[in-house]
């Protein structure tokens, strides 16, 4: 599902809209695009979600290498093509080797991890397959990315699975 959106920002909106795209043009600097032309059906909703993007992508606890391979684990997980175009070049750019990448994509699990790398990988994993972590995991993952990372972490998965699930869900 490569579809950025059929609806055009400031094409037929209601003042509701408007504003929402408005205030997302304010927030991220550019149109609303993506799974976010999809979201301007529900204004508010859109601006909620476009706030909690902001954060869990510039913001967060996680630094981007770490970040960007989260959404990486999420895209793949749910097949999404117009997140992994947005994200793996990015991830690249992190400093996520390309190899890691491909692995993710292919579902295989991915070569010469660090630490960091290690434990979000299983903690992203386990959370899309398994629908929850163990106790365990949990400590694990606090251990090495601390708690406010690690909650972070948990939140960039589902972020992604919702504009997944925008996308994915096109007429």
């Amino acid at each position: 599902m490569t579809d950025s959106g059929s609806r055009e920002p400031g094409a037929g909106l209601t003042p509701e809209q408007q504003r929402a795209v408005e205030e997302f043009k304010a927030l991220r600097g550019v149109e609303p695009f993506g799974p976010f032309l999809d979201l301007l059906a529900s204004p508010e909703l859109m601006n909620r979600v476009g706030a909690l993007g902001e954060y869990l992508r510039y913001r967060s606890a996680l630094p981007p290498r770490l970040s960007e391979f989260a959404i990486l684990i999420t895209a793949a997980h749910w097949r999404q093509q117009f997140e992994w175009d947005i994200h793996a070049p990015i991830a690249a750019k992190a400093g996520v080797p390309q190899a890691v990448i491909d692995a993710i994509w292919a579902h295989t699990p991915p070569p010469h991890l660090d630490a960091g790398q290690q434990v979000l990988y299983d903690l992203c994993i386990t959370l899309h397959r398994e629908r929850g972590v163990s106790p365990t995991l949990r400590h694990q993952t606090q251990a090495v990315l601390g708690e406010q990372g690690t909650i972070d972490a948990i939140a960039i998965c589902g972020y992604y699975a919702l504009l997944a699930m925008i996308l994915n869900s096109k007429p």
